[in-house]
Formats: structure tokens, sequence, C-alpha cells
């Protein structure tokens, strides 16, 4: 690799290129009860165990019939009714209409189903507004429609959220195979940190980029370990890498730079790690560091580590100490490698477009791509795009800015600045 940093897209593309590779390492399966896998990745293909819809159902409250007699405003028989939960005794005679409630199933014989406010009823007869028409298969959704029996509803590797296990639940899934989740291993370095219960002496700090990363993990899909801080001194972060080195991925936060006491990446070096990069073209993260090194050879191994008989190196990454910066570069580069770890095959990062507030007018800076703190208002008006705006900071270590914000806003590397009302690209969490 050339000495020149790489710019973001060279880095993405390298890390997307990475998590392809991961895809040959599949974790182990887990099978869980439906109502624990939310988050998770499923592992085998979820298959219909019936017809989706398994009988023609209505759509609307109103009347079955037949299309062509109902166009024609014939008065048609009202000769049963059914709601949801019921079966129609028999097909529909001709010149007849059958009630329905929204769900219920449609007699056989009834083509579409109109609705009760366009019908007038009289005398156990309904019969079409003559100001209205209706077409076959209106307001019906034909049995078998989404899906017959046996066809596969949802393929491995995709996440599980609400939408997903309403289809295993009506597909009689009660429990479901799903990829065990990545242990990753979270380290977090500096003599400045304490621990959260702890009172800071003067030039202390929390340990704030902890719990934000366990979080952020768990939120991507990993089951994080956060292990004790490391202090600023070659044995403590050999030890603390020999510890994190029975994970399946480490976050390493701090010591990446290019200070007297930014020895991270020496020790790494000392692990066997190898290096993809040593830092790339953005602000904040520019000190970003990615690379892989050995499982300690004496571990078993998490059950994530293993695929198929062979065990992979350990990826990490090196992020830099400041919390918006390590909150940016996790988002950027740690959640689709993760995100490969886990099974999935939706890798991320995420992005969006919004317009840019009337307010904002952001200047870039050449040769580096900027992840801006910033708050995008999906609400907006309909046809319009969300907006976004700026959030006030005070650079990498502003917290305050980072919890206030929802989004971050990117300025291209090539960008000497951003009008108000302009189209941007957004980063999604």
């Amino acid at each position: 690799m050339s000495s020149a940093l790489p710019s973001y897209e060279e880095a993405a593309a390298l890390v997307a290129a990475y998590a392809v590779q991961l895809a040959a390492f599949r974790p182990a399966v887990e099978r869980v009860d439906a109502g624990r896998a939310p988050g998770r990745v499923l592992a085998r293909p979820l298959s219909a165990d019936r017809d989706q819809p398994p009988f023609t159902r209505s759509t609307r409250d109103g009347f079955a019939c037949r299309a062509l007699e109902a166009s024609a405003h014939m008065r048609l028989n009202l000769v049963g009714a059914t709601r949801a939960g019921g079966v129609p005794a028999g097909p529909l005679p001709p010149g007849s209409a059958w009630e329905v409630m929204t769900g219920a199933p449609v007699p056989p014989g009834a083509d579409a189903v109109v609705m009760l406010e366009h019908v007038e009823v009289a005398n156990a007869q309904v019969r079409l507004l003559p100001s209205r028409t209706i077409a076959e298969g209106e307001n019906i959704v034909a049995k078998g429609a989404q899906a017959r029996k046996g066809d596969e509803m949802l393929s491995a590797g995709t996440v599980i959220q609400s939408a997903q296990l309403a289809l295993a639940a009506a597909c009689g899934h009660a429990a479901l195979e799903v990829f065990a989740r990545p242990r990753v291993a979270i380290l977090t370095t500096g003599d400045e940190l304490v621990p959260v219960k702890c009172a800071p002496a003067p030039g202390q700090i929390r340990n704030s980029n902890g719990p934000m990363l366990a979080a952020m993990v768990a939120a991507a899909g990993g089951e994080p370990w956060v292990l004790p801080t490391a202090a600023d001194n070659a044995k403590a972060l050999d030890t603390a890498l020999a510890q994190a080195a029975d994970a399946d991925f480490l976050l390493i936060t701090g010591g990446v730079s290019a200070g007297k006491f930014d020895l991270v990446e020496p020790a790494l070096a000392r692990a066997g790690a190898s290096f993809h990069f040593t830092g790339v073209r953005i602000q904040p993260g520019k000190p970003t560091v990615f690379g892989e090194m050995p499982h300690n050879a004496n571990s078993a191994g998490s059950a994530a580590t293993k695929a198929r008989g062979a065990e992979r190196p350990l990826p990490f990454f090196g992020l830099p100490g400041n919390p918006v910066s390590s909150a940016v570069t996790f988002l950027l580069f740690a959640a689709p490698v993760l995100a490969a770890l886990a099974g999935s095959r939706e890798p991320g990062p995420r992005f969006a477009l919004a317009r840019l507030a009337p307010s904002a007018n952001r200047h870039g800076k050449p040769g580096l791509t900027r992840f801006l703190p910033a708050f995008c208002n999906f609400s907006s008006p309909a046809g319009q795009p969300p907006e976004v705006a700026l959030v006030p900071w005070h650079g990498s270590g502003d917290i305050v800015a980072l919890a206030r914000s929802n989004c971050f806003l990117v300025v291209p590397d090539a960008a000497h600045s951003l009008k108000p009302g302009a189209i941007v690209r957004i980063l999604l969490p």
C-alpha cells in the first residue's frame, strides 16, 4: 500500500472488500424463541408453511360480489355475512352479494368487494351507487398472491426486525435459527480515564467511549465485551491485547495518533498484527487504524470465531479516543465488518439525502472528507426532502454535540463549501 493516506472512498472500498471475504467464515447457528430474535441475523431461509394469504380475503368492510353485476348497478340479494375468523357457507349465487369484514374470507364466485360507503342497502338488497363502478380483483387479495406453500420468504443473512418477526409468526415459526453474535472486545486506553462511577481527579475524565461503543456494538448485532481500561505503557497494552485476542472482533479507542504516548500501533505490531491502513483522509477520525492479528493460540474461541472448522484472524480497528471520532469511525468502518461477522447481508454504512438548512453554510477542507454532527428533521412537509442543520460543536471531543445530533453531515473532500438549500449526504447511525 502507498505511504499516502487513503481517501474515505478508498478506505471504505478496502473495508467492504474485507467484509466480503469474511462472508466465507460463517458463525455458529443458534435456535432462539422468536421473541428473542429481533436484531439477530437469520441463519436459515424462512419458508411459508401454507399459502399466503391462505384464503382469498377482503381488504375492506363491504360486500363481496361479481364486479360485472355490481358495475351494472343491479340490485344484488344479500345472502349472508362473514367476519374475520369465519368461513362463508358456500359459493356466491348469481345476482347476490355477501357482507364481509376486513380480513374475512371472500366466498367462492365473488371476484371483488364493494366498500360499505359506496353502496345503498335496502330490503336485504345491495346496489352500487350509480356514479361508481368496480373492477374484478378490487379490494381483495387472492389466495397465494403473496406466496405459495414452501416458498422462501426470507433469505439467510436477513436482520430480524418487527416486520420479519410478523412474517415469521404468520408462517408458524415460533423459533428461528440465527447466527451467533460476534463477541466484540472493547479496549479503551489512556491514563486520564477513570470508571463512570468515580469522581475524576484534576486532569482525569470518565470513560465515555466504553459505554458508547458497547451500545453501538449491541445495536449492530454484536455482543459487547468491555475490557478494563489499559494504561499508557507497553506492558499494560500487551496484557490487554493478549486478553482481547479471545474475541471475534477488537475495537481499541485512544493511543492511535502520533504523540509520545500513542503506543497502540507498536503494541499491535508486537502482537503480530498486519495493517490494512493506518490513517484515512477524513475529519474527525484521521488516525483510524485497520488490521488483523492472530487469535490466542490456546483459546477455544467463541462460537462466532469458527467457520466450518477453520479459524480466521482477529480483525481490529484502532479508533481515535475523542468520542465524536470514535462514533464516526465506528459507523463508517467497524459497523460493516461487524455486520459481516454477524452473517448479515446488509453491511452499511447507511447514508441518506437531505436539504441543508437555510442557516447552515459549511466550508470544506480540501483533501479531507468531513463528517460533522448534525440534526435532521425527518418530519418535513410532504414532497420535501428532510432538512438537516449542523449542531454547534467544539471539536471531536464534544460529547454534548454528539448527544444532540442524530446524524452526521458529509462534506466531500472536493467541496469548497456547502450552500444553504443544497442537497447533501448524511451518515445515519
